[in-house]
């Protein structure tokens, strides 16, 4: 399989720019993907300050695992053509704190890296919109903050606009690692609060060959500084599973 073989992730939210730029919009922050593209010329950086996960587990003997993660992940989008871009990601330096039997252990590394290319899908509606993301993050980083083997993906997201107010999308994404399959489904709803000040909550569905399936439940900010830079502030919490798992984030967005 080449890089380019197959297609991945990363989510909804709201940036309209100026009339050259109409159609885009920061995918940060959330699961979900936005089907806004860079314009061509311009390169958008999405930039982690950083992301954080706790989990809490028991381990074989019984005992808790409490593990925390911080890290500063990025990512570079820059329009090729017309309603294409290319997209760079990068995992960037990861902390970790591990807690077992009142012993703490600490490690740093660096993540994974990903490349791939967005195309918008013209659907001869003002309100309706579509992408399609074809993704491959490359298994780079160091031991323990690595996904081990490449992942290959494709996603595809559609989004419509009730309103200047209201908005809803789905995004599906089919990914395939080391010959095991993975489908998620991620609904979102994004609504303007006042001013530059906007909100989006999304549920994400997870199943995985061999695995139980995983559900998700985010929601968060976004503030439009101007009409180019975004800051976001998100939280969330996995519904599945036996443990505790939390996500949290904050982030900066600039259309350079």
């Amino acid at each position: 399989m080449t890089v380019f073989k197959v297609l991945g992730a990363a989510a909804l939210t709201s940036l309209s720019l100026s009339a050259m730029a109409a159609e885009f919009s920061f995918d940060r922050p959330g699961a979900g993907m936005g089907t806004g593209i860079t314009p061509v010329g311009r390169l958008a950086w999405e930039q982690g300050l950083p992301s954080a996960s706790y989990t809490e587990s028991t381990d074989e003997n019984g005992d808790k695992v409490k593990t925390t993660t911080l890290n500063t992940d990025m990512l570079f989008r820059t329009g090729l053509a017309d309603g294409l871009e290319l997209q760079l990601g990068w995992q960037g330096p990861t902390w970790s704190k591990t807690k077992v039997a009142g012993k703490s252990v600490e490690d740093d590394g660096l993540g994974d890296v990903s490349i791939g290319l967005k195309k918008a899908i013209d659907l001869n509606d003002d309100k309706l919109s579509m992408a399609l993301l074809a993704e491959a993050i490359i298994a780079t980083g160091n031991d323990g903050f690595s996904q081990d083997d490449d992942i290959y993906s494709l996603s595809s997201a559609v989004a419509y606009d009730y309103s200047d107010m209201i908005g809803t999308s789905i995004t599906m994404r089919y990914e395939v690692q080391d010959g095991d399959w993975a489908v998620s489904a991620i609904p979102g709803l994004e609504y303007k609060i006042a001013g530059n000040l906007s909100g989006f909550s999304e549920l994400v569905y997870r199943k995985a060959e061999s695995t139980d399936q995983q559900v998700s439940l985010a929601s968060g900010l976004t503030y439009a500084v101007s009409e180019r830079m975004q800051l976001d502030a998100s939280v969330g919490l996995e519904l599945t599973g036996g443990h505790k798992n939390y996500q949290s984030g904050l982030g900066v967005s600039y259309l350079f």
